[in-house]
């Protein structure tokens, strides 16, 4: 039989291309399937609903790499912790030092001696990622930046963020400087908590004229403010060695993402990315009111045959943000005052604090739906007295 070597290498090949063609189409699926369908083309990244802190996505999530501007999360962490805690107030006085207007990169434009308020300062390290502002407040803050960095080390430390070390409050490149995605994300989380910093974050311009003959014009770095619904944070970062970085926030339908991306070729890239990601977390999320104002929670006994007792209702509204079709095991746990005589109507009497499969979400205070007072020691008596009259008949 006379063979067609034409038609075999044809079937040779077609056998190789299939192959082949299967095989990608394999690792595809495999990718998919991991991956949720996301593929990011920054060295890393990652995707947290802020309020339980449940990753939704990662990748290289604990890879250190140099986080840029993203370092000044930490460095407005712990001025928002010194404000809301009444330690210092945004219209005190800073002035700026040499060093601080020294500083290279990404400027507020300030002048050596001249006086800025803690706000304008913040604005200047939120909106405009003004290194020179950044060193302004460490120096405020810490004495001198050096001291600062210490106290973004020791935080960090007590944060359990472990892929972490600080060498400036800047992010200026500087060698054993370097974070993670998850790190970020873990002082994101913390910064969101100072829920004032958004006031900041979300300003796309803002001028500062105030003493000054030519006024400070701030734009943001962050473009997500302005052309991503609900977006209002947190920080941007690049420089040569880290390329293009984001913690990206955003709100939308009561629920909040949190988006981190590290080491993007490209700022548009980036951006994709970060918008990509905090799409895909507002469609597998959702906001619940598990908890009405007003609304009557427990029923609270103040003696032992439950004939004297009140009803402890919720002082406001309580949302949990939960996924999507997944059924949820909430809980709750009271926690009421026990050293009052009395109980007055309308007055706050503990909290209740509210669980998601055994994960503590949050609480909210409780107050009473009545006047009435405890029972005194004859009542808890005679209580204890009927008590063992029921039990021995």
């Amino acid at each position: 039989m006379k063979i067609n070597f034409k038609n075999v290498l044809c079937l040779i090949l077609s056998l190789i291309f299939t192959t082949q063609l299967l095989g990608v189409t394999a690792k595809a699926e495999v990718e998919t399937k991991d991956n949720k369908g996301i593929v990011v083309d920054a060295k890393s990244a990652l995707l947290m609903e802020p309020s339980s802190g449940k990753i939704i996505y990662e990748k290289n999530a604990h890879e250190r790499f140099s986080p840029a501007s993203v370092t000044k999360i930490m460095t407005m962490l712990l001025a928002m912790e010194d404000i809301d805690s009444g330690k210092i107030k945004l219209q005190d006085k800073i002035t700026v030092s040499e060093n601080s207007k020294k500083m290279g990169g990404s400027s507020m434009i300030l002048d050596t001696g001249e006086v800025r308020t803690v706000e304008e300062i913040l604005k200047g390290i939120a909106i405009a990622s003004g290194n020179d502002a950044a060193v302004a407040m460490a120096e405020y803050l810490g004495g001198s930046e050096s001291g600062f960095v210490n106290m973004m080390n020791q935080k960090a430390k007590s944060l359990n963020m472990k892929d972490t070390n600080f060498k400036n409050c800047t992010g200026l490149p500087a060698e054993g400087h370097y974070s993670s995605a998850y790190d970020i994300s873990i002082m994101s989380r913390e910064l969101l908590k100072h829920s004032k910093i958004l006031k900041y974050s979300s300003t796309y311009m803002e001028t500062i004229s105030e003493g000054r003959k030519a006024p400070i014009g701030l734009v943001n770095h962050n473009k997500l403010v302005r052309f991503f619904k609900g977006c209002d944070g947190l920080k941007t970062g690049f420089t040569n060695e880290a390329k293009y970085c984001i913690s990206a926030t955003a709100k939308q339908n009561n629920v909040r993402m949190l988006a981190i991306v590290m080491g993007s070729p490209t700022y548009k890239i980036r951006n994709n990315d970060a918008s990509m990601l905090m799409n895909y977390g507002f469609s597998k999320f959702e906001t619940k009111k598990v908890v009405l104002k007003d609304q009557e929670l427990e029923k609270i006994g103040l003696n032992k045959n439950g004939d004297k007792y009140l009803i402890a209702k919720a002082q406001k509204d309580f949302l949990i943000t939960i996924e999507r079709g997944k059924k949820n095991n909430i809980t709750k746990k009271f926690v009421i005052k026990q050293n009052l005589k009395e109980y007055k109507k309308d007055q706050v009497i503990g909290f209740c604090e509210i669980y998601n499969d055994n994960k503590l979400c949050g609480k909210i205070n409780v107050y009473s739906d009545r006047n009435i007072k405890k029972s005194r020691v004859w009542d808890n008596f005679k209580d204890n007295f009927l008590e063992l009259f029921d039990k021995a008949v």
